[in-house]
């Protein structure tokens, strides 16, 4: 039984649908195969097919005949999800990166965008218009960019801030339930859908330095049970799926 305090999510069949095409490289997959996977994971045909359809006018897929392929809408999400599970660090020395709002937008929409990109890209809100985080950490590329000044700094207490913007701490103990909670999980279905909670759970990892971290910090843990997983359901995926 998985503890109520865990991200974890039922799995549905647009959720299995996606959990395969945001594992796959290139995202995409013949819907015979989407289809025979999921009856396996013990969802319905009709179901899987039914969902398949409104993901394509919903626009989280694209079907060419007989293939399905996520849109670039998505794709993005996946850039994002492979950058949290291998991300690309930079030394750290002490500097900060800020993330000034210089110029406003006037729609809500645009303003939203811009916020969920920047926690996308790790940044904490310090106060209203300005973002920071430890310059650590490439930054992929943030929308609405236009809008934004960067500026390097330091923090009078960086430590305080980093606790105050990310709650590492909070982070790390869900973090140490989820990997139990793999360990203990048996059937597929029940593993995907930890594993699922894993990956988002990696997507919210602040990446900070080491100096800002409780210890000992579970994020490389996590990071290799949830590789050892996508190994575990591909050889999965090739046994079942014809």
């Amino acid at each position: 039984m998985v503890e109520n305090s865990l991200p974890m999510r039922r799995l549905t069949a647009r959720s299995a649908v996606l959990s395969v095409l945001l594992g796959a490289h290139p995202a995409q997959a013949p819907a015979a195969a989407i289809v025979h996977l999921a009856t396996e994971l013990g969802l319905h045909e009709s179901t899987v097919r039914a969902a398949l359809t409104r993901m394509v006018s919903a626009g989280d897929l694209e079907r060419d005949e007989a293939t399905y392929r996520l849109t670039p809408r998505l794709l993005k999400r996946q850039k994002l999800q492979d950058l949290a599970i291998d991300p690309i660090l930079r030394p750290y020395d002490g500097d900060w990166r800020l993330a000034i709002v210089t110029t406003g937008a006037e729609a809500a929409a645009d303003r939203t965008l811009l916020r969920e990109s920047l926690q996308a890209n790790k940044f904490g809100e310090i106060r209203e218009g300005v973002w920071g985080r430890p310059d650590n950490l490439t930054t992929a590329q943030i929308a609405a960019a236009h809008r934004l000044t960067y500026v390097t700094g330091r923090p009078d207490d960086p430590e305080e801030l980093a606790t105050r913007l990310f709650q590492p701490a909070d982070w790390a103990d869900i973090a140490t339930k989820l990997l139990a909670a793999l360990d203990a999980a048996d059937a597929m279905r029940d593993r995907l859908e930890v594993a699922a909670a894993v990956v988002r759970h990696i997507l919210h990892d602040p990446i900070l330095p080491a100096e800002f971290l409780p210890q000992p910090w579970p994020g490389a843990d996590l990071r290799r049970a949830y590789r050892d997983f996508r190994t575990e359901f591909t050889a999965f995926a090739t046994t079942y799926v014809p």
